[in-house]
């Protein structure tokens, strides 16, 4: 009974014990600037404007769209992926969690046996053959004094937070592809639409060629030049037409569908529709919105809990050893009072020699540690190129589409004026030529530059993090389907282990 008390008083120490794993904070990086340097005289959403907390995709007033966007989620076989090594992460978790509390088992076993006589320990006044019928309970429970199990629960639960951050991140990611995608598409069904008027228009001047050489008013590389142009234009458009057709099929597989049963019917892009305005926020918020951020600090997180398992390596591990149950040799009086027995009692094991191992295990956890952080730090700028880049992006094409839309201006003014020089017989069928190849080569650049403008919007939201929360909210990503799919989303990092 002393021995049970002694026991029992060392359990409750031990509930109190310390931990090897160091202090964690959050690794610092550099301080955030005071404003994005790309930004300067960036037009800012209006609170009309704002799509901060729910499906961002809904800014582009696409009907389509939002339709395909809603699918993605609960859908797609990557994310569906994605989930399913969160759900591993979360059964860790809960594995070394059960850890923390007693392993109970219980062993019943009925025995029939015939002793040796030639064994040393026959005795005589015992018979040689005799039934044994035990039923007993062992508790087995490791004293958790230096924080190893603690520390490795801790690991496990910030790699859970990460799983879901990751979960999040390619939430995002998809979201943003589609929507690429789609306007990649839309933007080559309007360069089809063009392509294709086009090979009509130089059809018909084919036409009108070959009539003015059957009269005499042509000369045969007019007609040659006029045959040229229609079967490269014809080229362009089949092309453009497999372009088009890669593209759809790649919305089929984000949407979790096949390629072959897939069809979306042409709708030209908007040429003339700017992108819309989008929120950038303060440089110093982004790293709450960003979930691969936040995936990244997890991992720090975790590999520094590591670091206090690999600690607690050099020192014993204490045990709680306990057994209760009966043992008879009849059934008759198997469940009894005289029957029971009962051990309880403390062990440790401490390692003496061991040729360096704890020591490598130590320095192996430190360098997984300083890895963690040079990812997490690399990340953070990562996180701030991305949203450079798109402000940049955004903003020049944005010169570059006003510049260009005078280009189409003036290569269609061109153009009409060498028809008419043509048609009076004064100039040439290669002016002809020379101006519809320039007309189009500037429409289609057009065409170009607006889909890259809607693109670079896109991936400026995505480097934004997909939008805002309120405070303490969910990341703005896809928090409803994701909720959906993997429950709630992972706590923002605060600096402080979980």
């Amino acid at each position: 009974m002393r021995l049970l008390c002694a026991s029992v008083i060392f359990l409750g120490g031990a509930l109190t014990a310390c931990s090897f794993a160091p202090h964690y904070s959050r690794p610092p990086t550099q301080r955030p600037p005071a404003a994005y340097q790309e930004a300067s005289g960036w037009k800012t959403a209006q609170p009309a404007d704002d799509h901060g907390r729910g499906p961002w995709w809904e800014i582009y007033n696409d009907a389509q769209l939002n339709s395909f966007e809603s699918r993605v989620t609960l859908a797609n076989q990557n994310l569906k992926s994605a989930f399913a090594r969160l759900q591993e992460a979360r059964a860790q978790t809960r594995i070394a969690r059960s850890y923390l509390f007693p392993t109970v088992t219980v062993d019943p076993r009925a025995t029939r046996e015939r002793q040796s006589r030639n064994s040393p320990t026959y005795n005589t006044t015992k018979p040689a053959i005799y039934n044994d019928f035990a039923l007993d309970a062992d508790v087995t429970y490791e004293l958790d004094v230096w924080g190893r199990i603690r520390n490795n629960v801790a690991a496990a639960r910030a790699g859970e937070q990460a799983s879901a951050a990751d979960l999040a991140t390619l939430d995002l990611s998809l979201h943003a592809e589609l929507a690429s995608d789609y306007f990649t598409l839309r933007s080559e069904d309007a360069q089809q639409e063009l392509l294709d008027r086009t090979a009509s228009d130089y059809a018909g001047a084919l036409e009108l060629t070959q009539h003015l050489y059957d009269g005499g008013a042509a000369a045969l590389a007019d007609l040659d030049q006029a045959k040229a142009q229609l079967q490269t234009a014809l080229t362009q458009a089949s092309d453009m037409r497999l372009r088009r057709a890669q593209a759809e099929h790649a919305i089929a597989v984000l949407l979790g569908e096949s390629a072959s049963s897939f069809h979306l019917d042409p709708q030209p892009l908007q040429l003339d529709v700017a992108p819309p305005a989008i929120d950038l926020g303060l440089p110093s918020e982004l790293l709450e919105r960003r979930p691969d951020v936040a995936a990244a600090e997890r991992r720090v997180a975790a590999a520094n809990a590591q670091i206090g398992v690999a600690r607690a390596a050099y020192f014993p591990v204490f045990d709680l050893l306990g057994v209760a149950g009966f043992e008879s040799t009849q059934t008759s009086n198997w469940i009894s009072a005289p029957s029971r027995l009962w051990s309880i009692g403390p062990s440790a094991a401490l390692t003496v020699l061991d040729g360096g191992l704890h020591r490598a295990q130590s320095a192996q956890a430190h360098a997984a540690y300083d890895e963690q952080v040079a990812d997490y730090r690399s990340s953070v700028l990562g996180a701030y190129q991305d949203v450079e880049d798109n402000i940049a992006a955004l903003r020049q094409l944005e010169k570059e589409s006003v510049s260009e839309a005078a280009a189409v201006a003036a290569t269609t003014g061109a153009l009409e004026q060498a028809q008419y020089r043509y048609k009076a017989g004064i100039a040439t069928y290669l002016e002809i030529v020379v101006a519809e190849n320039a007309a189009l080569a500037a429409r289609l650049s057009a065409a170009d530059i607006q889909v890259r403008r809607m693109i670079a919007s896109v991936q400026l939201v995505k480097a934004l993090g997909g939008g805002w929360r309120a405070p303490g909210g969910p990341p703005a990503a896809s928090a409803a389907g994701l909720q959906s799919l993997a429950g709630p989303p992972p706590a923002p990092a605060d600096g402080t282990t979980r």
